[in-house]
């Protein structure tokens, strides 16, 4: 994906897995959320009560033909196997999970996206080949309880005055209220999970974003 594109692709990014649906079927949030006007989505099966094993696999696929059916990249959190089981478009990493280096190494056709928190990662993203960077916890967020200090929209605003022109998504916490914040900073775009897949409409929620981010 050129770098253009990919920079549109990051607009509403949802990422979300069944924990964060509330007890409802996360195929139908998903469906729900690309009709809100999501751009991109990450499959995240984690926390409690999160799916393993063959059931993990057989909601991913469900999600990734969702996502194939729509044309939105289907990007895995931190799991290359899963990633080439269920032919994603890309993977997601943490700074504690598999140095980005070696994933793009191995992944050499997919998108690799690299969470930072501040310039130096930022930069050392970069080096290792990452394709866009996830910055956060932009606000307070309940979803990843092992989340670091917040960073505020002044994290992404370091960032782009260190000189990183990559794909940039701002990430943690951020809703309608505050979407337009982290975009004026510098952000290509807000990555949420909450604010949609908690939603009592995510079509709703979703639509409510992206008229906050234009």
């Amino acid at each position: 994906m050129k770098i253009e594109q990919l920079r549109k692709a990051l607009r509403l990014y949802l990422v979300m897995g069944s924990p964060n649906c509330g007890g409802a079927d996360p195929a139908a949030v998903l469906e729900a959320a690309i009709a809100g006007g999501i751009t991109m989505f990450q499959f995240r099966e984690k926390g409690a009560g999160a799916l393993q094993g063959a059931a993990k696999l057989e909601l991913g696929a469900r999600l990734r033909r969702l996502c194939a059916q729509h044309a939105i990249p289907f990007i895995v959190n931190d799991d290359e196997g899963l990633a080439l089981e269920l032919e994603a478009d890309g993977i997601h990493i943490g700074q504690e999970d598999t140095p980005a280096a070696a994933v793009r190494q191995r992944l050499k056709n997919m998108i690799v996206g690299v969470s930072a928190h501040d310039l130096a990662e930022a930069r050392s993203a970069l080096a290792e080949g990452a394709d866009y960077l996830g910055v956060g916890p932009q606000y307070a967020t309940r979803t990843k309880p092992d989340a670091r200090e917040v960073q505020g929209p002044a994290a992404i605003q370091r960032i782009r005055a260190g000189g990183i022109r990559l794909p940039l998504v701002g990430i943690g916490g951020i809703d309608a209220t505050n979407a337009s914040h982290v975009i004026r900073a510098g952000a290509d775009g807000v990555a949420v999970v909450s604010a949609i897949a908690s939603a009592h409409s995510p079509r709703e929620a979703a639509a409510e974003l992206v008229r906050n981010i234009k």
